[in-house]
């Protein structure tokens, strides 16, 4: 008799879903294991129910296994992709006003990380604010997201006027080119954001950034991953650099990490750790 079969419908609940875990990592490299089990539980839950499936095992053999569609909506419901820019307006000021003008004086050219980066509001509010601050080849932003479907619509650049609520007309105008109801990212600015696929719980994309910034989606993950995270954070950061989290991710112990606080939610790195 299969082990599911067996004990309390709780347990053969929670027996389905570690399964469920265990192939989709197989067939995928996805470890849902290192994100908050109920919060999970509960979208996906949602998610086969209104796809008429009863079951993780169901869902997994008969839907994700067997159609291409439904198993690249699954892998995009794994990010959570609401975004604007300039999202918690004061925490940019303070990255534009503080952050930034104490590493352009350090260093000659900033590298920056968007990790996580969703459907691209974020680096594309990056791109805004390093124009006003530098020229063209004094720095790069690398933008990365595990969710194909999302990059692709990043790259695109094309936005409503509700991701947009927060900008100016001076800045809309300068940056943005109206499509019928939607606004484009103009050519010069797309030009410096480049956009690849990584999964944030794997090894850092790269090393040698100046500035990370990674906010609203460290809450979805276990305090375990999040230790690991941040430790390839301070890796591919440079002494001094500076990691931006989001305003429910404060780090209690940025120390362990090889960091100190510069400001609310901004973590400076001093030292590598190991």
């Amino acid at each position: 008799m299969p082990a599911h079969s067996m004990g309390s419908p709780g347990e053969r609940y929670n027996q389905d879903y570690s399964d469920f875990v265990r192939n989709v990592k197989k067939k995928t490299g996805i470890d849902l294991s290192l994100y908050k089990e109920a919060q999970m539980k509960r979208r996906l839950r949602s998610f086969f129910e209104k796809n008429g499936y009863h079951t993780f095992e169901d869902f997994f053999h008969r839907g994700l296994n067997q159609d291409g569609a439904l198993l690249s909506e699954f892998l995009e419901r794994m990010t959570i992709n609401v975004s604007e820019f300039y999202r918690n307006p004061k925490r940019w000021d303070v990255l534009t006003t503080v952050i930034l003008p104490r590493l352009k004086k350090e260093r000659s050219r900033l590298n920056v990380w968007s990790a996580a980066c969703s459907t691209g509001e974020e680096p594309y509010t990056l791109a805004i604010i390093l124009d006003t601050l530098l020229k063209k080849r004094q720095y790069s932003i690398l933008a990365t997201d595990i969710d194909e479907t999302v990059l692709a619509q990043a790259e695109q650049g094309l936005y409503s006027d509700r991701a947009l609520k927060e900008l100016s007309s001076h800045t809309l105008s300068r940056y943005f080119d109206q499509n019928g109801t939607y606004y484009k990212v103009k050519p010069f600015l797309q030009g410096q954001v480049t956009f690849r696929k990584h999964n944030l719980l794997n090894k850092a994309v790269q090393t040698g950034f100046d500035l990370i910034v990674c906010r609203n989606v460290l809450i979805y993950f276990t305090e375990a991953a999040k230790h690991d995270i941040y430790k390839e954070f301070n890796k591919a950061l440079t002494v001094g650099g500076v990691l931006f989290v989001g305003s429910t991710e404060q780090i209690f112990t940025p120390s362990r990490y090889g960091f100190e606080t510069e400001d609310t939610f901004f973590y400076k790195k001093v030292k590598d750790v190991t």
